[in-house]
């Protein structure tokens, strides 16, 4: 087991760094280590404002966004990855979206020009979601209409054919899902045999309490940027009795919860437990996403399991256009503004939007702590890319 952990280790680490070669916006989704370091150690680090104490994302990147179906099927757009989740300062959401988004931007031949108007866009979306009660919501931009669209008519069958190409109950050993040691093959069979993960597992599934539910096959899932390296595997699941012919399937993904990067919030009480600290993030951040979490321990290390839902997308922009990637940011900036608003009270939604609204002098209405913060960060990003670059290139 160990040389084969090892050498899945090895080949996960190399893709990774090639998913990062692939453009900054990739690098910077793949970076959260480095963006909180040269966050801290930028000079404009001292006039960054802290707002009220709240669960945040803490890897709030364009990626992390998207439509989540919660226990009824009910779509909303919520923020979707949660692995960094801490009790911080919502402004560091707001800067790493405004990073992404930037890179995004320039990834689209955008102006510079459009990048000063989607952060003044991103400020007036999440200041709108601290009034959220007089309904001032921003209009759904059409790259966040069209995900939705396609999240709506989606059923099991695409699912299947997406990840495990079929509805054939068996997850094909190939490029995405690689074969497991038979200890963690083991290990997982044994976990959905634990009362307290078989009881909310069933709960989860909306099945009675003795209904049966058994491992059908489970993968190593090769999946995602900065969590390559991290244990992630994919497991078909039968519900509801194969002897009764009633079963039907899930696929659940199980994800090694790690030690967030994000800094915390002074004298923030957080659960000890990485798996646990997760699912409450994700409960305060992203209710349809974390209703649907469990948290456990696989091997000894904390995990976070879900069932994976058909309507379950990110927002994902090959191009943008100026007019889009405004929308995009205000309407996204809002997303996550009222994710931390829930967690406020009404004084404390006051004080942070009045202060969130302390505008600099001239004509660009962002914030002047904010603009140089994404400035200085796109700066840092792009020159760690080109050596990122450089270095795999020497690699290869």
């Amino acid at each position: 087991m160990a040389s084969r952990m090892k050498l899945r280790l090895n080949a996960l680490i190399h893709r990774r760094d090639l998913k990062m070669a692939e453009s900054v916006h990739a690098y910077v989704r793949g970076n959260t280590a480095r963006f909180y370091e040269w966050l801290v150690a930028s000079p404009v680090y001292k006039n960054i404002p802290i707002g009220p104490a709240v669960w945040i994302c803490g890897d709030c990147h364009l990626g992390n966004l998207g439509p989540l179906a919660d226990a009824q099927g009910r779509i909303d757009v919520q923020i979707r990855d949660l692995d960094q989740t801490i009790i911080g300062n919502p402004a560091h959401d707001l800067i790493r979206l405004g990073l992404s988004l930037e890179t995004a931007a320039r990834s689209s031949d955008l102006p510079g020009v459009t990048t000063a108007r989607m952060m003044e866009a991103m400020i007036d979306g999440y200041a709108r979601a601290l009034t959220i009660d007089e309904g001032d919501d921003p209009p759904e931009p059409e790259v966040v209409r069209s995900v939705r669209r396609v999240a709506v008519g989606r059923r099991w069958r695409h699912l299947a054919r997406e990840r495990i190409d079929g509805v054939e109950p068996t997850i094909p050993i190939g490029k995405r899902f690689w074969k497991l040691a038979r200890d963690e093959r083991e290990a997982i069979e044994a976990l959905f045999r634990e009362p307290q993960v078989l009881d909310r597992a069933r709960q989860l599934a909306g099945v009675g309490k003795k209904a049966m539910i058994r491992v059908v096959d489970a993968a190593y899932w090769r999946k995602g940027c900065s969590s390559l390296g991290k244990a992630r595997y994919a497991v078909l699941l039968g519900v509801g009795g194969h002897k009764s012919g009633h079963e039907h399937y899930a696929l659940i993904d199980i994800k090694e919860a790690v030690p967030t990067l994000a800094p915390a919030a002074e004298g923030a009480v957080v659960p000890r437990d990485a798996a646990e600290r997760v699912v409450a993030g994700a409960l305060a951040l992203a209710p349809n996403l974390g209703e649907r979490m469990i948290a456990a321990r696989l091997l000894g290390r904390p995990v976070v399991m879900r069932e994976l839902a058909p309507q379950d997308l990110k927002i994902e922009v090959e191009q943008f256009s100026r007019k889009e990637a405004v929308e995009a940011a205000a309407y996204l900036a809002f997303v996550v503004g009222v994710a931390h608003a829930r967690q406020m009270t009404s004084v404390q939604r006051s004080i942070w939007h009045g202060t969130l609204l302390e505008r600099q002098a001239g004509n660009l209405e962002a914030p002047s702590w904010f603009w140089r913060c994404v400035v200085d960060l796109a700066a840092s990003h792009e020159a760690g890319y080109l050596e990122h670059c450089r270095k795999f290139a020497l690699a290869a």
